[in-house]
C-alpha cells in the first residue's frame, strides 16, 4: 500500500528541479514505488572533487533531495512542510564516473519528525554512500 498522501508523477518532481542546484548537478527522479523514491546523478565534472571522485557534498545533496521530496509527499502540503534537521553520510566507496542512483525509504514517519534512509549505489549496485536524513514536520504557516 503506498505511503504517499501527495502522490506525484516523475515529470512533476523533475519539473520542480528546474533552475535549482539539483538541475545544475544533474539530479533526475527516476522511480516512485509504494514506499520509496529513486533518483540518479551523474558522476562527472559537476559532481567531482579535485581528485576525480564523487564529491561527498554531491552525495549529500542527492540524499537530501530524495529524503526531503519523499518527506513532502507523505504530508498534506496545504497543512505542513518538512525542513531538514540533520543529515549524515558515510562515504563507503569512491566513484569516478558514470551514474549513481539514490533510493530513499522512510525509517520513521512521525507527527513532528521523519527519518529517511538513503542508499546511493554505483552502476554495479555497489553501495557508495549511506545517508540518514532527519526532517522536522512543521505547520505550513511557519516562516
Amino acid at each position: 500500500m503506498p505511503i504517499w498522501k501527495q502522490p506525484a508523477a516523475l515529470e512533476q518532481l523533475n519539473a520542480l528541479n528546474r533552475n535549482t542546484m539539483m538541475a545544475a548537478i544533474g539530479i533526475v527522479f527516476t522511480e516512485i514505488g509504494d514506499d520509496y523514491l529513486c533518483a540518479t546523478m551523474p558522476v562527472d565534472a559537476r559532481t567531482h572533487q579535485p581528485f576525480g571522485l564523487l564529491h561527498g557534498g554531491a552525495s549529500a545533496a542527492l540524499a537530501e533531495t530524495l529524503g526531503s521530496t519523499g518527506g513532502m509527499m507523505v504530508l498534506d502540503p496545504a497543512e505542513q512542510i518538512v525542513v531538514g534537521l540533520e543529515i549524515n553520510a558515510n562515504h563507503l566507496r569512491g566513484v569516478k564516473s558514470g551514474t549513481v542512483t539514490g533510493t530513499a525509504r522512510p525509517l520513521h514517519l512521525g507527527r513532528s519528525t521523519q527519518v529517511w534512509e538513503i542508499r546511493i549505489e554505483d552502476e554495479q549496485q555497489r553501495l557508495a554512500c549511506i545517508s540518514r536524513l532527519t526532517l522536522a514536520v512543521v505547520p505550513r504557516n511557519v516562516g
